[in-house]
């Protein structure tokens, strides 16, 4: 179980943020070289990227560096200086604005298999092409996508509203295409800092729709967002006493049981499985972050 509850955006040039990041609650790190970095300082942050991940600490955070756009002129060296990294030191590389299938290509040329591809759906012509993205992608070490909601509503021209009204197709359709391609799916930022009762539905949304998680923009962001993303402690009990009910030895090679008052079937079973093994895997998490 690999656990994405929470990504959290850095700009890779803030090294004291960085530094702060290896102790923080967040499931993944993202060092930022692109919106949040100025043009002038662009060498600057790809040189603290390679640092952090040479320096390693991150614990069990995933380490991953979104790069500029395949359209600048950073992006073949952002790529150039990856490369370099050996394996284990990054795990992964975010494209951003991914549009077409063939956006893929160069990265995976010049990287190596050992850091996997996230792409991010931030444009209409990616929400379009995004099933063929996905399945060629998976050909090509792509583990991950993840939704850019501010630049897609921008190029959409869309109003907005506490319910993302306008995304909600775009975001279900992201959820079903990452299930039917095996990937991981990370929602979009909440972009209001002291907005914390929106986070929480925002985030629940979320979760209601299907992600894995969320992507974030500042720390304090972090706990809301794991508990939305993360088991509660009632479906971690319902998942077990399901888990034990099958294991009765007369409900053995049954594909439905009869369980606290309603029938309950085989896909109910592995769904509790698979509750019961976040739920694991946050407490190694949390273990991991306290040592």
């Amino acid at each position: 179980m690999t656990l994405l509850r929470s990504a959290l955006y850095l700009p890779a040039n803030r090294t004291g943020a960085v530094a702060k990041a290896r102790s923080a609650d967040c499931d993944a790190v993202i060092l930022d070289l692109e919106d949040a970095v100025a043009p002038d300082v662009k060498q600057d942050a790809r040189n603290s990227a390679l640092q952090a991940a040479r320096d390693g600490g991150f614990g069990e955070r995933m380490l991953v560096v979104r790069v500029n756009g395949a359209e600048t002129e950073w992006h073949e060296a952002d790529l150039a200086a990856l490369s370099s990294l050996s394996d284990g030191l990054l795990n992964a590389v975010l494209l951003p604005k991914v549009s077409d299938p063939a956006a893929l290509a160069p990265a995976r040329e010049a990287l190596p298999e050992a850091i996997a591809l996230w792409a991010m759906v931030e444009t209409c012509a990616g929400c379009i092409a995004l099933d063929a993205i996905a399945a060629l992608g998976k050909e090509r070490g792509l583990t991950t996508l993840v939704m850019g909601t501010n630049d897609l509503a921008l190029e959409m021209r869309c109003g907005n509203d506490a319910a993302r009204t306008p995304m909600l197709p775009l975001l279900t359709n992201a959820v079903v295409t990452a299930r039917a391609h095996g990937l991981a799916v990370l929602d979009g930022v909440f972009n209001a800092l002291d907005d914390d009762g929106g986070l929480r539905r925002e985030c629940q949304q979320g979760a209601l729709l299907g992600f894995d998680g969320k992507t974030v923009i500042h720390p304090k962001q972090l706990a809301a967002t794991n508990v939305a993303f993360g088991p509660s402690p009632r479906e971690v009990e319902q998942a077990r006493a399901i888990i034990s009910a099958f294991a009765l030895p007369e409900h053995s090679g049954k594909g439905v049981i009869s369980h606290d008052g309603r029938m309950v079937e085989l896909l109910h079973l592995r769904q509790a499985e698979r509750l019961v093994a976040m739920q694991k895997a946050v407490e190694r998490r949390s273990q991991s972050s306290a040592s």
